[in-house]
């Protein structure tokens, strides 16, 4: 999962959304986003979940009412992408994953050195795997209900976090 930070202003089509506006989501939690019917990004939250003892993430699927609800405030985002929502900006593509990997137990903070590749390199090789995630891990027909342990962690619909 990488993301990119899509704007440095405060309006709806910048990607930051300001402090105040229930940016960080869950108590100031770290909120990713994600493609809940892709299996990809399920075993990448999976994944996100085992590495990240101090429970700072949250997730919800952008087919939930959650989901839903950051995609109606912003509607240029794109909504193939991770959603990465740190202190109040929003993150997608490779500089999502990234930021993500730099707060995972070690050795993935490693990987946020990948910062120093021209962010349209490191989108493009997002976009091309993000293209092909579904040919490549395949696709369920509606959300899972996701294993208890992620579960815990997911932001439920009435929530409404992001």
């Amino acid at each position: 999962m990488i993301v990119r930070r899509t704007g440095h202003g405060t309006g709806a089509m910048s990607g930051r959304t300001p402090r105040g506006e229930n940016g960080a989501g869950a108590g100031g939690a770290l909120v990713v986003l994600y493609d809940g019917t892709c299996r990809l990004c399920q075993a990448s939250v999976r994944f996100i979940v085992r590495r990240d003892p101090a429970g700072r993430f949250r997730f919800a699927p952008l087919q939930g009412a959650a989901g839903a609800a950051w995609l109606d405030r912003r509607p240029g985002q794109p909504p193939d992408s991770v959603v990465l929502i740190e202190e109040g900006t929003v993150y997608t593509r490779s500089t999502a994953a990234l930021r993500i990997a730099r707060r995972l137990r070690f050795p993935w903070p490693l990987l946020y050195g990948l910062v120093l590749v021209p962010r349209p390199v490191r989108d493009a090789i997002y976009d091309g795997i993000a293209r092909r995630r579904y040919a490549w891990f395949g696709r369920d027909d509606s959300c899972p209900l996701p294993p208890p342990d992620v579960r815990a962690r997911h932001l439920a619909d009435r929530d409404r976090a992001p």
